[in-house]
């Protein structure tokens, strides 16, 4: 197992995809702290590669192909991507077609009292390629209980982006809707981008009730880096859309185990940060 690592408080249409198969101290450069799955910059690579190519047996993950769905899905980095990737976010459907959903420890640091600002996105990032380029956010969003007390009930954040080349993100890539109050059992499947690697890993399997107000799931090797992953449930090939119902983070930041990991329920709390993030919009 990797140690805990560093906790950020900060982590054209898409063609020729394949449909779909199948610590609160971060010593990053910049100082930000951190908290949970978010990723420790400098950690050599680790052979934890899933050889897999298609979905692997419930709980075990697996390396994901190129496919709509999963392309937005992307990593998180400071600044531009010279350096080391530390987080996952996803789009999210939205008015202003312009939004990413991630954890909150991702975007928001603790000891400077206050959202990231130099954040960019890179959506189906694999070993350098980005398909459609670097993403800037322009807005960070979290709950002002997390930014006052880091309420791991508050986990979430909404990342508002730059267009880019004149369109929107959600006009390139298309977008996940959000899930609110959709119970503790949920089939999902998870894809985030460990620090250690540069592939994504993607697992499949049913959500537990850990308390009333977080979700559990055992899925192997989600280390730090992946903090922010999006709990996909319901995704239907036809509308190349899914549900968004959690994103990994919450109780100890997402988990303090490699193979076991957290997140906050999406209940009226989420509903309103989200709506919040659309007027700030």
């Amino acid at each position: 197992m990797l140690p805990l690592t560093f906790i950020v408080i900060v982590a054209a249409a898409v063609v020729g995809y394949a449909s779909e198969e199948a610590d609160i101290s971060r010593g990053r450069v910049s100082g930000h702290s951190s908290f949970g799955k978010s990723g420790e910059a400098g950690q050599d690579p680790q052979d934890q590669d899933p050889a897999a190519t298609a979905p692997a047996d419930d709980g075990s993950a697996y390396t994901p192909r190129r496919t709509e769905q999963n392309a937005r899905v992307g990593a998180v980095f400071e600044k531009d991507d010279s350096g080391d990737h530390f987080c996952t976010a996803s789009v999210v459907q939205s008015p202003g077609r312009n939004m990413l959903i991630t954890a909150a420890h991702c975007a928001f640091d603790a000891d400077a009292g206050a959202t990231v600002d130099d954040l960019v996105f890179a959506p189906d990032y694999r070993d350098g390629d980005e398909p459609t380029g670097l993403w800037k956010v322009k807005k960070v969003i979290v709950d002002d209980r997390w930014a006052k007390s880091q309420d791991e009930d508050l986990d979430v954040a909404f990342l508002v982006l730059d267009k880019k080349n004149g369109k929107q993100i959600q006009d390139v890539l298309g977008g996940n809707t959000l899930g609110i109050d959709r119970g503790f059992d949920n089939e999902v499947k998870i894809t985030g981008y460990p620090t250690s690697r540069d592939t994504p890993i993607s697992c499949q399997n049913r959500t537990t009730k850990y308390s009333d107000t977080q979700l559990r799931i055992q899925c192997t090797d989600f280390e730090g880096g992946t903090s922010g992953s999006p709990w996909l449930a319901d995704y239907d090939p036809r509308s190349h859309t899914g549900t968004v119902i959690g994103v990994l983070g919450g109780h100890e930041g997402g988990g303090d185990e490699d193979d076991v990991s957290y997140a906050a329920y999406f209940d009226d709390d989420i509903a309103k940060l989200y709506r919040r993030a659309q007027d700030e919009d």
